[in-house]
């Protein structure tokens, strides 16, 4: 089920697609973020979510969404940087979630396959972060990396979560998508579907109702085949969308209107707009 020098696939004009987890505000997309944006929407991606992954970036990520009708945001501290995760910076993002474009809490979570931080500094950042985003009323955007048992278990021991959440870039096997969908948990499902290795990720997908999946870039990472190694940005989204579509056996339009229904539950996102700008 290969991808490599297919076009760009097309969305019928009255389906739409939503990013879900895209970090717009890195450097990769400073010459030419307008353009991005643009891209997005004239190929059916008229909805974006830009992820904090500490206070400035949470910072940057917010004041983004106050200057695109069609952008919107997270804060959070990932696990790389948990060292942060103190009781002023806390507070800040605390006060920065408060902004009406904000839509989510993290990206938060441990990632035992780099440990930048100490797994114990993770544990403890993660579970705060827990505990702020349930008393601020947002969904968490969770980031799971060579973690899954210790991921669950903070989840389960913190929850339940009444605004839900989201395993982004979902790593895990079929097993732990359940548990994750009984938690009342969305997958999310990067480029990483369209990778000829990706075959647990596959299973996952076939075994799961496209009602708890969504789609999203992890931009400017992990682009799709066939840009695999190139920068990800929201418009190559189509091609994992496409991947997802062929594995459930159903059109592209189906798993867009599945996936876009289930990214304005979780989020709580507005009406559509017919451009990002």
């Amino acid at each position: 089920m290969k991808l490599n020098n297919t076009p760009l696939p097309q969305l019928d004009s009255s389906a739409e697609l939503i990013d879900t987890h895209c970090h717009l505000d890195m450097e990769e997309y400073q010459a030419d973020l307008e353009t991005v944006i643009q891209a997005a929407a004239q190929h059916g991606i008229r909805r974006i979510i830009t992820i904090g992954i500490d206070l400035a970036s949470s910072c940057r990520a917010v004041s983004l969404a106050q200057q695109h009708a069609g952008v919107f945001a997270t804060v959070g501290i990932h696990p790389h940087d948990a060292d942060q995760a103190n009781r002023e910076t806390l507070k800040q993002l605390a006060d920065l979630a408060k902004n009406a474009r904000v839509v989510g809490y993290g990206e938060i979570g441990l990632d035992y396959a780099k440990k930048y931080a100490p797994a114990e500094v993770q544990r403890k950042a993660f579970a705060a972060q827990l505990q702020l985003a349930k008393t601020l009323d947002l969904p968490v955007v969770i980031h799971d990396r060579d973690a899954h048992q210790d991921v669950a278990r903070l989840i389960r021991s913190a929850g339940p979560f009444p605004r839900g959440g989201v395993m982004h870039c979902f790593s895990g096997d079929r097993r732990l998508a359940e548990e994750m969908v009984d938690c009342g948990f969305f997958l999310s499902i990067p480029g990483i579907v369209t990778f000829a290795n990706a075959a647990t990720l596959h299973d996952v997908i076939r075994a799961i109702d496209l009602d708890h999946l969504l789609l999203e870039t992890d931009g400017p990472f992990l682009a799709p085949v066939p840009y695999r190694g190139k920068r990800n940005e929201p418009k190559l989204m189509l091609y994992t969308a496409q991947m997802v579509a062929s594995l459930k056996q159903v059109s592209l339009e189906e798993v867009a209107r599945a996936t876009t229904t289930n990214a304005v539950r979780l989020f709580h996102l507005p009406e559509v707009r017919h451009d990002c700008r």
